[in-house]
């Protein structure tokens, strides 16, 4: 039996190694931790389904990624006495708005965890790993390596005597600072118009906020450009260096032209279909973030950025899918009279930079698997 299950989670900070916590809640019989789950029902995509579960038992919104984080197996006593096998789908779900009141707020504990903390406190092996697996900032700063000269002097204990001998050697730049940086401003981005697709209230207040995150990209690459031709010593090849952050880059440019158009047409209705894509974004960042602090030392860390990257291709092409069904019902719903065009034209408009957006994660993911190939 099969059933639902979301994921609510939140950053503490902006960097890309901030603490992510997890919202779990407990059960209202044997009181144990879980995440907010339930059965599917009809009328409602599983994502969706997720969503409303999250609402109603944890009493909180925001964007659901359609594409599950994974699945995991528990046992469940039925009121008839059986005891069956349920697995259940979990879907990420970035939040945005936490409600003092909701259906089972009086019938349950809400709690934020760390990802260490909540794997430590559900019963279930599975959801555990799970948890664990998730935008692991400890991963990414293990992941960070001491120069060799560093490593040197640290084991000799002469560590001051080596300066005179590093400020001769060629400089190789803050290459991966910059390219975190980048990131930073890119997942900043992409919650903000999680947030513009799902509160029309402050829509102003979100579009102004995208635009200032690419103000802030265009400045880094700017930096990184001129640190390739000035820099002698290169972690990998110029052209790898370069292709990947215009990638980045090119992913937050579409997300100012998505933020523009909206402005521009003054959208509010926004689509299931659209706010499906805006969740993928988001969760594309998510994994971006955590792909970046790996390539400071490609070699070990070659078998985790190739899951990465393969998930990324995965979401564009499940992205692609829910284009096309967005556009197609928006034909179906506005293409058959004169007074509709201008409607489907929007729609069309917005939909085609959200699909820009994933398409440039997609290209994100291709050149590192060309860097991994090269350096791996």
């Amino acid at each position: 039996m099969r059933q639902i299950a979301a994921l609510p989670y939140r950053t503490g900070g902006t960097g890309l190694d901030a603490p992510v916590s997890v919202l779990l809640v407990t059960s209202r019989e044997s009181r144990r931790w879980v995440v907010p789950k339930g059965n599917q029902g009809t009328g409602l995509t599983p994502h969706a389904a997720a969503a409303a579960e999250a609402e109603e038992e944890a009493g909180v919104r925001g964007a659901v990624c359609p594409i599950p984080l994974g699945s995991y197996r528990y046992r469940k006593r039925r009121k008839t006495g059986a005891s069956l096998w349920f697995d259940v789908d979990v879907y990420p779900l970035s939040v945005s708005e936490e409600l003092s009141e909701y259906k089972e707020a009086h019938e349950r504990t809400r709690r934020w965890f760390s990802l260490s903390e909540a794997a430590g406190v559900v019963e279930e092996p599975d959801l555990a790993d799970l948890i664990r697996s998730f935008n692991v900032a400890e991963f990414n700063t293990a992941a960070r390596r001491k120069s060799l000269i560093s490593i040197m002097a640290e084991k000799s204990k002469v560590g001051p005597m080596f300066a005179w001998f590093q400020r001769l050697l060629p400089k190789t730049g803050g290459f991966f600072e910059l390219f975190e940086a980048h990131a930073e401003s890119v997942c900043g981005a992409a919650n903000a118009l999680g947030r513009l697709f799902n509160d029309g209230a402050h829509r102003a207040e979100h579009i102004r906020e995208i635009s200032e995150r690419e103000h802030d990209a265009d400045n880094i690459i700017r930096e990184m450009l001129h640190t390739v031709r000035r820099t002698f010593l290169t972690p990998f090849d110029r052209g790898a260096i370069t292709s990947l952050i215009s990638s980045m880059d090119n992913a937050i440019d579409e997300m100012q032209a998505a933020a523009n158009a909206v402005d521009l047409y003054d959208f509010s209705t926004f689509e299931p279909e659209m706010r499906d894509m805006v969740a993928i974004i988001i969760d594309c960042g998510r994994l971006m973030s955590e792909a970046l602090p790996l390539l400071r030392n490609v070699g070990p860390n070659g078998g985790r950025l190739h899951e990465l990257t393969e998930r990324l291709v995965r979401m564009e092409g499940h992205a692609d899918e829910i284009h096309r069904a967005g556009l197609k019902a928006a034909f179906q719903r506005f293409g058959s009279t004169a007074d509709g065009a201008m409607q489907f034209t929007v729609r069309r408009e917005i939909y085609k930079h959200l699909e820009r957006i994933v398409d440039a994660f997609e290209d994100v993911a291709n050149e590192i698997d060309g860097i991994v190939i090269d350096n791996a």
